[in-house]
């Protein structure tokens, strides 16, 4: 990708089944991507990881919408169940396609799952999962491996070292998927589920960071048709 000047970040209120949902723009001045990524489950659009790409990625011509599910909108603690923001995430669609350019659907999290489970449906060129849930902590039988497998389009999957929700050496077992589907892994060492690293970490913050802003930037420049 080349070089690019951005535009100023922009709020978007787009009303859904579910309620109102807010998109904040962070537009490239000449986009051939937008990634829409949604939030997960115990957080907001403010997690370390979707503030990092925001920051990176415009320049590089890719425009990056970050969505918030509308019970985030009306000030509620508790996330619905994933039907509820499986419906909220595709009303929110016709906004992101709106620009004219491939979108690439993504979040952190419930909202990585969101992201897999609706790509195919929606015509999503591809997605990326941060953090996605492998299962919850403690239960590895309670695998969610179907939701990232059954995506259907490319899928690169950011992850954490050391997250409880499903380490990266856990995914060495998984199928690569069906034809079009098969996920790429990167790994963030020593991170947690946020993205956070210990003092003791062989790298700091801000190198977890660009490990991320990094690899999804060479993972979104591969021309289309390649995969």
């Amino acid at each position: 990708m080349t070089s690019d000047t951005t535009a100023e970040p922009d709020q978007q209120i787009v009303e859904t089944p579910a309620g109102d949902a807010r998109i904040t723009w962070h537009p490239a001045k000449r986009p051939r991507r937008v990634l829409a990524l949604g939030h997960g489950a115990g957080g907001g659009i403010e997690a370390r990881d979707l503030r990092a790409l925001a920051a990176a990625l415009p320049p590089l011509g890719v425009t990056v919408a970050l969505v918030e599910q509308p019970w985030r909108v009306a000030g509620k603690r508790l996330a619905p169940a994933p039907k509820t923001l499986d419906t909220g995430w595709r009303a929110l669609w016709p906004a992101l396609e709106k620009p004219g350019v491939p979108v690439v659907a993504g979040g952190r999290s419930a909202g990585a799952r969101v992201a897999c489970r609706t790509a195919r449906e929606l015509g999503a060129h591809a997605v990326l999962a941060l953090s996605f849930p492998l299962h919850p902590p403690g239960r590895p039988e309670k695998s969610r491996a179907a939701e990232l497998l059954g995506s259907g389009v490319p899928t690169l999957v950011v992850q954490g070292g050391n997250d409880p929700f499903g380490k990266p050496a856990e995914y060495a077992g998984l199928p690569g998927g069906a034809p079009g589907g098969a996920y790429e892994l990167l790994e963030v060492p020593g991170a947690d589920h946020g993205f956070a690293v210990p003092k003791r970490a062989p790298l700091s913050q801000d190198e977890a960071l660009d490990i991320i802003t990094g690899g999804v930037a060479a993972w979104l420049a591969v021309p289309d048709g390649t995969r």
